[in-house]
């Protein structure tokens, strides 16, 4: 494949050229999508995936994490699902707060 021009960080990329970014094979990331539910690429016509920058990033962290961090893939997979519980958590956190915010607007005006 022919490198063409630097694609900028916002940019969509395919699994091919996300694969060579990382230096992994192409199937190695199609395992990925099977065990991290949160990677998700687009699929367009034909199964073409198109990785957006979330994806990408995320691609970038589970690469560090089981390359050089040594994390096993159940290490990850763990480690993924408590950040979500923790978002989640200041997600609810947030909205108690905006609610309360509301009432009190409400009760104000």
């Amino acid at each position: 494949m022919a490198a063409g021009p630097e694609k900028g960080p916002e940019a969509f990329r395919t699994i091919g050229e996300l694969a060579q970014e990382i230096g992994r094979p192409q199937h190695i990331l199609r395992y990925w999508e099977t065990r991290f539910p949160q990677l998700r690429p687009l699929q367009r016509a034909g199964g073409r995936r198109y990785y957006r920058p979330d994806d990408v990033a995320l691609v970038r962290r589970i690469d560090s994490l089981l390359s050089r961090e040594g994390y096993s893939i159940r290490g990850v997979q763990r480690l993924l699902d408590a950040e979500r519980g923790a978002r989640r958590g200041r997600t609810d956190s947030l909205r108690a707060v905006r609610d309360s915010l509301r009432v009190a607007l409400t009760e104000d005006g």
